[in-house]
């Protein structure tokens, strides 16, 4: 069984110092922490807050590739965990087959997002990860989203030491 959930917020765990995404179900029954890099957090950070990464002008892969193929998704999920790694698909169907590619699950995320497509999550991976307590309130989405692009927007080079860029 898969449940159906949507992305609920976006906030840096400061206990772990990683960003971490969390997916939500409709009835706020079931959510999923999925933490991520900070590079890989940039794009999603970006996609929340609606700027597009693509220079004005220039085609979406993805897109232009799901238009010559005649191609649409199908769903978007996640469906194993392991060894603390998510592993995600991404479906698509066409006139003639049906496609089905393995990818990252930032890279699924994103997709939801610039989609507006729900993310399926198998409840096998729901079971096993890491649970939150939402009622918290604690992850609110935009705000932590527009408050790591201005941080990043603010970062100095010099701050990060003896890793150079």
């Amino acid at each position: 069984m898969y449940y159906k959930m949507k992305i609920y917020g976006f906030a840096l765990d400061s206990i772990a110092q990683m960003p971490v995404i969390i997916l939500k179900d409709d009835a706020g029954e079931n959510s999923l922490p999925i933490w991520i890099g900070q590079q890989e957090s940039v794009p999603v950070a970006l996609e929340l807050i609606n700027r597009d990464l693509i220079r004005a002008g220039s085609g979406d892969l993805l897109t232009a590739l799901m238009q010559q193929l005649e191609l649409k998704i199908e769903s978007i999920a996640i469906e194993s965990l392991r060894d603390g790694v998510f592993n995600a698909c991404v479906k698509f169907s066409g006139k003639r087959k049906k496609i089905r590619v393995e990818i990252r699950v930032t890279e699924a995320l994103l997709t939801a997002l610039k989609y507006k497509i729900p993310v399926m999550v198998h409840e096998d991976v729901v079971r096993e990860a890491p649970l939150l307590d939402l009622k918290e309130g604690k992850f609110s989405g935009g705000n932590d989203a527009r408050r790591f692009v201005d941080f990043l927007e603010k970062l100095d080079p010099a701050t990060l030491g003896k890793y150079p860029m």
